[in-house]
């Protein structure tokens, strides 16, 4: 792969596992340099981060720490200025999904999804933000297509994933000219390991328009893109969903 990203340097939340892992794998093999920050998979942090610097001898360093402590955000901040000297992509990627019927809601499930899905990217999006400013550099949510279509029994989840694509365009608004803000929607892309029957898993892939999943390399693609080759892209929510946003 051409080393489009030489001598940039990305920190990637929920970055060990699943499209965090893609997102990281297709960075590197872009040029970049990572920060791969995890939570409760330090097992799979230190493999893919031994992984990738057996290619490239100390080009990524995995950090741990529960983003909801608004201190772990600006120490990963810090810690990546430390290590690599300058931050150029920040991917907001960590998410919890799980369903939370009308009726069962609970406060702590309220505080955890809108937490995790949109309190973080935006407290560490603003500790991020003078570093970016800096290097011009770009915000990538991860943000989800049931943002926008609702997703049944998920009724924390989705307004939070709503949030989140507003604030990606609210923080493109804010953080103008120098940083530049997008948003991927991934659609059935990679299901979550709980929450989903396969009935309701299937039903999903039927509203398609291609008729099938899409994989975690299909979102890693997009996030080069907007990492590599929009330069004049910004505030821009972009659905990797199979035709599914089109599909009425």
């Amino acid at each position: 792969m051409e080393q489009v990203l030489r001598d940039k340097v990305a920190l990637i939340t929920g970055g060990a596992r699943r499209v965090g892992a893609a997102i990281a794998r297709k960075l590197h093999g872009a040029g970049a340099s990572l920060v791969i920050h995890y939570y409760r998979s330090a097992a799979e942090a230190q493999a893919l981060a031994a992984e990738l610097n057996a290619i490239r001898p100390s080009s990524v360093t995995p950090l741990g720490g529960d983003l909801l402590d608004l201190k772990v955000l600006t120490s990963l901040v810090d810690a990546t200025i430390a290590r690599h000297g300058h931050l150029d992509v920040l991917v907001n990627n960590a998410s919890t999904f799980y369903p939370t019927p009308v009726g069962e809601i609970t406060e702590a499930q309220w505080n955890d999804l809108m937490g995790t899905n949109l309190k973080v990217p935006l407290f560490l999006s603003q500790a991020a933000a003078p570093h970016l400013k800096a290097r011009e550099g770009l915000i990538l949510n991860i943000a989800d297509i049931h943002g926008q279509r609702p997703l049944r029994y998920h009724t924390v989840y989705s307004p939070a994933k709503a949030g989140l694509i507003m604030l990606t365009q609210s923080l493109a608004r804010e953080l103008a000219p120098q940083v530049r803000v997008n948003a991927i929607a991934p659609g059935p892309v990679e299901f979550p390991e709980k929450g989903l029957t396969d009935e309701m898993k299937q039903t999903i892939i039927d509203k398609t328009l291609l008729k099938r999943r899409g994989s975690p390399d299909d979102i890693a693609r997009a996030a080069l893109f907007f990492a590599s080759e929009a330069p004049y892209v910004t505030g821009q929510i972009l659905a990797v969903d199979g035709g599914r946003s089109a599909n009425t």
